[in-house]
């Protein structure tokens, strides 16, 4: 995409063209600025022609199904290195392969054995006062879904991102291809609520040997698995699914969270009498369970006050108590400690990290800031959310590199959550000049706001599709061949301030296409103020 002067009298009526249609469209769409799409019956795009990148041409599918490699291990593949580029598991990825290097990666990745179809993509950075490429450390398995070699010797293929790797080292083979020792990441598993957060409150009762809290069904609006809602104690976990997807190993918390200082026979599961009082055997061998020294600091408080107005811990109060005879041993009414909450923090607090509650989150963070595509299909699986989200959210790609390299699901989608919440502003990288805003997001393509294109040199973009920008100047002449959104030609662009280059302008070839004008800024070139 090269840059062609044209004369500036024709260059400023371009200009005002566009100002013009600009203009109509909104009155138009008074609501337009709300939108990432467009109103009911303005919008005739097809979106799937984009994420198809039909501008590749025919290409043959390779019909290969991999399945996903266990984590922790180690394979050698050919490497695609990509400048301004993060890709993401479940991620679509074109690639043209011009120069030899790369031409003998996509051979290499046909014929090996181990794990035929397969290349691994890594970011790069260029290192100017050195005059290097450095290479990031995790990178994405891409799995070979169309081929196609053409007459030239090039070759176009479409991939799809697989598993996230660390890059233990690099090498150039005898056919030039660029290869990697890399270790495949073991992703964790969603991390859910534990059932003693739950509950607003917990029998005593429930306590059994060997000092793991036994947890009780929940019944009623603790079931709901729609409560995400902050001010419910509740959390989204249906009592029909918890039970049978839990492993034992998130059936605990971690024993330093929980009240666990009980001896086996503490408390008989029977007792129902208020007047019942606690047995020897409730003494805290270490000194240290809150319960037992709560209830000390509270009959000392409880000598001091008047007999009618029990203390209070917390939001509990209760009656007076009476020490036992027995020295270093104190009994206590058994009724109102079944009210004690089942964990040491409140509820709320595992929330912040529970899997599930978090996705359901980020999907209503994003259908607010983004809107299409939709995420509530993804809530039932937060770590494919999680990847959707950082391979489609319009942040720097330094930013993406980092949520590429979040090995944890529920930080990932806390970080992700944060980024929604902050977006707001599109700057450029150099002058800092202000583009465009959150509103002018407009989906071009069924992946989202931003895609991944390569154009006719094999250079790739991650690409933000916007309805308008400001101070952003067309250079160049219309043009039709490679676009990457058929049914629409297109100019190169720059920044009015700094002169940078920012993208491209396209404009349909019909009259009746809706959206008619939109703009494509390279991510790149996006100023990262994420921090």
């Amino acid at each position: 995409m090269e840059n062609e002067r044209i004369p500036e009298s024709l260059r400023l009526r371009i200009e005002q063209i566009l100002k013009e249609i600009d203009e109509d469209e909104d009155e138009e769409s008074s609501d337009c600025d709300d939108q990432l799409g467009s109103a009911s019956g303005q919008f005739t795009y097809d979106l799937s022609l984009a994420a198809s990148h039909t501008y590749l041409g025919e290409v043959e599918e390779t019909h290969n199904s991999l399945a996903l490699l266990e984590g922790g291990a180690v394979l050698t593949l050919p490497l695609f290195y990509l400048e301004g580029v993060v890709l993401f598991p479940e991620a679509t990825l074109p690639l043209r392969a011009l120069i030899p290097n790369f031409k003998a990666a996509v051979e290499r990745a046909l014929g090996q054995v181990d794990a035929p179809c397969t290349i691994g993509v890594v970011r790069v950075q260029r290192d100017f006062q050195n005059r290097r490429l450095r290479f990031a450390t995790t990178g994405t398995t891409a799995e070979i879904k169309q081929y196609r070699q053409l007459e030239d010797g090039s070759v176009n293929v479409v991939t799809r991102g697989q598993q996230r790797f660390r890059l233990r080292r690099r090498w150039t083979d005898a056919e030039g291809a660029l290869c990697g020792e890399v270790q495949i990441i073991q992703e964790d598993s969603p991390l859910r609520t534990p059932w003693e957060a739950v509950g607003k409150l917990a029998p005593l009762r429930n306590l059994r040997t060997g000092n793991i809290l036994h947890v009780r069904p929940l019944t009623g609006s603790q079931s709901n698995p729609n409560s995400y809602e902050d001010g419910n104690e509740s959390d989204a976990i249906s009592e029909g699914t918890f039970e049978r997807e839990l492993s034992s190993a998130e059936r605990r918390l971690p024993q330093s969270a929980l009240c666990t200082c009980y001896g086996s026979d503490a408390i008989d599961g029977t007792t129902s009498n208020d007047n019942e009082k606690f047995g020897p055997d409730l003494e805290c061998q270490s000194g240290r369970c809150w319960l037992h020294n709560d209830m000390k600091l509270m009959h000392a408080e409880n000598s001091k006050r008047n007999k009618d107005a029990g203390p209070r811990v917390g939001k509990t109060a209760f009656p007076d108590v009476q020490p036992c005879n027995r020295v270093g041993q104190e009994k206590y009414p058994i009724g109102h400690l079944r009210n004690v909450p089942r964990a040491f923090w409140p509820s709320w607090v595992y929330r912040m990290y529970d899997s599930y509650s978090l996705a359901q989150r980020a999907a209503d963070r994003w259908k607010h800031v983004v809107r299409a595509p939709s995420m509530d299909g993804f809530v039932m699986k937060p770590k494919l959310l999680s990847f959707h989200i950082a391979s489609k959210i319009p942040v720097s790609e330094s930013t993406r590199q980092e949520l590429l390299e979040i090995d944890g699901i529920s930080y990932r989608l806390r970080r992700e959550i944060e980024l929604l919440e902050s977006f707001d502003q599109i700057r450029c990288k150099i002058c800092q000049t202000l583009l465009a805003k959150r509103n002018d997001m407009l989906v071009m393509s069924a992946e989202g706001p931003l895609g991944l294109y390569v154009n006719s040199y094999g250079f790739v973009y991650e690409v933000l599709t916007l309805r308008k920008t400001k101070g952003v100047a067309i250079s160049g002449f219309p043009r039709r061949e490679f676009s990457w959104f058929p049914g629409y030609v297109w100019q190169v662009t720059q920044c009015n301030t700094c002169g940078n280059s920012m993208g491209w302008f396209f404009t349909a070839t019909k009259k009746e296409m809706k959206p008619f004008t939109f703009w494509g800024i390279m991510n790149s070139q996006i100023l990262d103020d994420s921090s």
